[in-house]
């Protein structure tokens, strides 16, 4: 046998054995791609409901539901928008697509929330007395001005329509209202009338 037809008949052999060498890889990495499919849940997901203001149990079934699981973050900050331990955030956000027995975070709004120690602020600027409310955990309600010879100097706090004295309680981010002078002299201490007798000197 010449080396042309070795060659020859060499090379059908070569042939075929790469031939069905190209053919096992790609039978292998179509198995590798449908495994790694099944296996990660490849194109199916769910889409996250919305939990806000949901209580804990309304979560857990809805969530069961969708075969979804979910983890409780601690919160210190009460928010009087929403009910106690009700739902106030959630990671991921609403309308997210997520894998199935995705877990997810929630912070709820705690049971019980605690009172602050309402601070001195009367004859205080309204912008320090505004600092100090808010750096207590209130917040600034509707402020008002009254003739009174100090300019911007708060008067008096009122909550839901009652004055509060510094030294009260009242929960963390009560409205509190602010009465200000507008810097003008009271009327009730100007005179309407002068006596006839001051005008003519008597």
């Amino acid at each position: 046998m010449n080396f042309k037809e070795f060659f020859k008949k060499s090379g059908k052999q070569l042939a075929w054995q790469l031939l069905f060498a190209t053919i096992a890889v790609v039978l292998l990495v179509w198995i590798s791609l449908k495994f790694l499919q099944l296996y990660t849940a490849h194109g199916k997901f769910v889409v996250v409901p919305d939990l806000t203001n949901k209580s804990l149990t309304e979560v857990q079934i809805l969530l069961e539901e969708q075969d979804l699981r979910c983890e409780v973050i601690d919160s210190t900050e009460y928010n009087p928008s929403f009910p106690p331990l009700s739902v106030i955030s959630q990671s991921p956000e609403p309308n997210e697509r997520v894998k199935y027995n995705r877990k997810i975070y929630l912070t709820l709004n705690p049971k019980g929330y605690h009172k602050v120690t309402v601070p001195k602020v009367i004859q205080v600027t309204r912008r320090n007395a505004e600092a100090t409310l808010q750096s207590v955990g209130l917040t600034i309600g509707q402020v008002t001005y009254v003739d009174n010879i100090g300019k911007d100097m708060v008067l008096e706090m009122q909550y839901n329509g009652k004055p509060v004295q510094p030294g009260d309680k009242l929960v963390k981010t009560s409205r509190i209202d602010l009465i200000c002078g507008n810097g003008f002299e009271t009327r009730d201490t100007i005179p309407n009338e002068i006596p006839i007798e001051e005008l003519m000197g008597d």
